[in-house]
């Protein structure tokens, strides 16, 4: 599609955000929301014509691109024949797309359980935790995002939890792996794997672990910085929780459905979680859905126990049906595969290529679709880019760095003092030669930050 410059209906779409929209992990005041006039495949829009090379996948949750017909006309055939229907009942789409998800998910994980997005998913699957286990406790990992409301916030382990925080959530955070920015004064991926399950377990013991009920983890951390786990980590958390009987939950909120070139980013590591979150790249983000996939022994826990817990719009059926459409889609057309190969070919190469050429990348680091550009102010100290948690001047190095990756035709993905480049599953491999052009152009405007 052709964009079609139309500045006033623009004007007009902003002013009405601006008067009556109260957006998200922002100050009102100090912000100005692009107004975006349309988006097909990895691109969108705005109302002056200018076109984006979308590396953010809206919230890395676009994982078949914008306005997929398969899906869109999915969405309208369900909405013709039932929109809604309450979530006691059996309905078709909600059925065949339980039954979808429960194929690809690992182990014995054949229960799923709809909400609305990955945060009430988070919040229920920890309710379940504790009861299945009886315990009150969660330990949840620094350098970690699990959602906005308040069990999910409280075990996300970035700033965002910090204006909710009342320490009355029963949550004790720990360090996981990250061996760029180790904890542990590790040298090796071997080193790093081993003390971090050492701390782990000395964490487990000193907490006490007959008040545990679960470790949450993202299985590939997303927003906190896509940090792929040493071999043997995970597989090290799981032989912990089984030796202390304690529930593991991996969050693939951010990570599943084909993100990481496997439908989970579990699939990598061959580990099986007692629970999983899903949310975002179950239906590419097309209609709000959610959910928890829960083995046979937490399902059993509630077969003639009450779960107490549910939402009014658990499994809807326009949701499950754009679900259903999505993962056909990605059976048929390869998307998964499609994110492995052009992963492994085209975009960690050019990521490593540029880090050779632009001293302000520090390290890249990804798999599949699901890669991270590390931007320091100086490769010898690791001395990142921009502060921790830096705002208004003290982040200007990375603020200067998105708008040049913007006027080089690319949304990036910035946080903190990264970019992520995580665009659509089923992107061209001409469309990533064009972004990683673009990010190029972009670093260069880093490296003039470089001591």
């Amino acid at each position: 599609m052709t964009p079609q410059p139309n500045p006033e209906a623009g004007a007009a779409v902003k002013a009405a955000d601006r008067a009556h929209v109260f957006h998200s992990w922002s100050a009102q005041e100090l912000i100005d929301p692009l107004a975006v006039a349309g988006a097909e495949g990895s691109y969108f829009w705005d109302y002056d014509g200018r076109r984006y090379l979308d590396f953010t996948s809206g919230l890395v949750y676009t994982n078949i691109g914008y306005q997929h017909p398969k899906v869109v006309a999915a969405i309208q055939e369900q909405a013709a024949r039932m929109t809604t229907f309450a979530p006691a009942f059996a309905v078709e789409a909600r059925s065949e797309a339980a039954r979808l998800i429960a194929e690809r998910t690992p182990g014995d994980l054949d229960k799923i359980f709809f909400t609305n997005g990955g945060a009430d998913a988070v919040e229920h699957a920890l309710r379940m935790a504790r009861l299945h286990t009886g315990r009150p406790k969660v330990l949840s990992a620094y350098r970690s995002y699990h959602g906005g409301t308040q069990q999910a916030v409280n075990v996300t382990g970035d700033p965002r939890r910090w204006a909710s925080d009342s320490a009355t959530a029963g949550v004790v955070h720990f360090w996981a792996p990250f061996l760029y920015r180790s904890r542990f004064y590790a040298e090796t991926e071997e080193q790093e794997c081993a003390r971090a399950l050492e701390h782990l377990e000395t964490t487990i013991a000193f907490e006490g672990p007959s008040t545990i009920a679960a470790v949450i983890l993202e299985t590939i951390p997303g927003t906190a910085g896509i940090m792929p786990p040493p071999p043997g980590y995970l597989a090290g958390v799981r032989e912990l929780c089984d030796k202390y009987g304690i529930v593991l939950v991996l969050d693939e909120v951010m990570a599943g459905f084909g993100r990481t070139g496997t439908w989970f980013a579990a699939d990598l590591y061959d580990v099986v979680p007692d629970l999983m979150t899903f949310a975002k790249g179950v239906n590419s983000g097309y209609v709000p859905l959610g959910g928890v996939a829960i083995s046979a022994e937490i399902a059993a826990t509630f077969a003639t126990r009450p779960y107490p817990g549910g939402l009014t719009y658990s499994g809807h059926p326009l949701a499950c049906a754009a679900a259903v459409a999505t993962i056909n889609v990605m059976e048929e057309e390869g998307v998964v595969e499609n994110a492995a190969s052009l992963g492994a070919s085209v975009v960690g190469p050019g990521l490593r290529e540029l880090a050779g050429r632009h001293p302000s990348v520090g390290e890249v680091r990804g798999t599949g679709m699901f890669w991270a550009v590390e931007l320091v102010r100086d490769r010898e100290t690791r001395e990142p880019l921009v502060p921790y948690n830096a705002s208004g001047e003290a982040n200007a190095p990375m603020a200067a760095f998105a708008a040049a990756a913007k006027k080089a035709g690319l949304w990036p993905f910035v946080n903190m003092n990264r970019t992520h480049v995580v665009p659509p599953l089923n992107t061209s491999e001409a469309e990533l030669k064009e972004g990683l052009a673009a990010l190029d152009a972009a670093l260069s405007v880093a490296d003039e930050y470089v001591k």
